[in-house]
């Protein structure tokens, strides 16, 4: 008996020991998934320890992500706990005034100014992102995410994602996004997954600014946390934590699975087939393991066109 009562014990621990692990990593990889890359953070001081990126290359090349059960997304439903957590930094909508801060930032990868803090709060906005493969149209959500929107348009206006590369694609463990928005992409370089200051990836506009919209997300609780569903269509704002927003944004061509920390703004009308020919096509080369890397299927920006209504 004695004997039997050890063996369990041991088989316990060791089980705890894999859960407590896996929790781990699940974490810490959340965290990662769309960091503005350890070059920036560390600049910004915005960020303690490792960030890694959906925007620029970050994590090291061998390390993979977990997958993302899928249970997450099937049962996906809002939950008050889970969003109020990660709303904290949140702006009420539609905001009247938008906070854009640029103490402590990195210079801009492109010369930019700062957008007018009083936004348009009653427009009702179109985009047009116009490729070499096409155009994508999006609804951009001026009422949900006001000073996102009044952010996106702005560079738009002053041709900020003109003559850029959507630099990253991901293909597997629950996230299908391809990444755009870093004037560091230029469309006359070819891509790599460097881990520099620099690199596609690692640029923005100069100045920073909050979380919105997040309590609209389809959203549950996890032994790994909350997750919520970022449907397919869904254009959203890569960040490296909290307060992190700038030009960096991604569309998202297959229901995934993230923390609820990236701001929706926008949704896809037309063009989503392009995504997906850019994700068939697979990665160039890779940033944090299979699946997440440069597209090897070039995707330029040509201009982005905003219709006011």
């Amino acid at each position: 008996m004695a004997g039997s009562r050890e063996r369990e014990r041991r088989r316990a621990r060791e089980r705890f020991e894999k859960q407590r692990e896996a929790r781990f990593v699940r974490r810490r990889t959340l965290r990662k998934r769309f960091g503005i890359g350890l070059a920036v953070v560390c600049v910004l001081g915005l960020i303690g320890g490792i960030t890694a990126a959906l925007v620029g290359g970050s994590t090291p090349a061998a390390a993979k992500k977990p997958k993302a059960t899928a249970s997450a997304s099937a049962s996906a439903s809002p939950s008050a706990s889970a969003t109020a957590s990660a709303s904290a930094a949140a702006v009420a909508e539609p905001a009247t005034h938008c906070t854009y801060t640029t103490k402590g930032v990195a210079g801009a990868a492109k010369k930019v100014s700062v957008p007018p803090a009083a936004p348009n709060y009653k427009a009702t906005y179109t985009a047009a992102i116009s490729t070499n493969l096409g155009t994508i149209n999006i609804n951009l959500l001026n009422s949900k995410a006001t000073c996102t929107v009044n952010s996106f348009v702005h560079l738009a206006s002053a041709g900020y994602f003109n003559a850029s590369q959507c630099h990253r694609v991901t293909t597997a463990n629950g996230l299908y996004v391809l990444q755009c928005g870093d004037p560091y992409a230029k469309a006359s370089e070819k891509l790599t997954c460097a881990h520099a200051a620099g690199a596609p990836g690692t640029g923005g506009p100069g100045y920073e600014y909050a979380t919105e919209n997040t309590t609209s997300l389809p959203t549950t609780q996890t032994s790994n946390g909350a997750e919520a569903t970022y449907a397919a269509g869904t254009v959203a704002m890569a960040n490296g934590g909290a307060g992190t927003n700038g030009s960096q944004f991604f569309l998202v061509y297959k229901n995934s699975t993230l923390g609820p920390d990236y701001t929706p703004f926008g949704t896809i009308t037309s063009g989503l087939d392009i995504l997906q020919k850019v994700a068939n096509a697979g990665t160039s080369c890779t940033y944090s393991g299979p699946g997440d890397g440069a597209p090897k299927e070039k995707v330029i920006i040509n201009s982005v066109t905003i219709k006011q209504t």
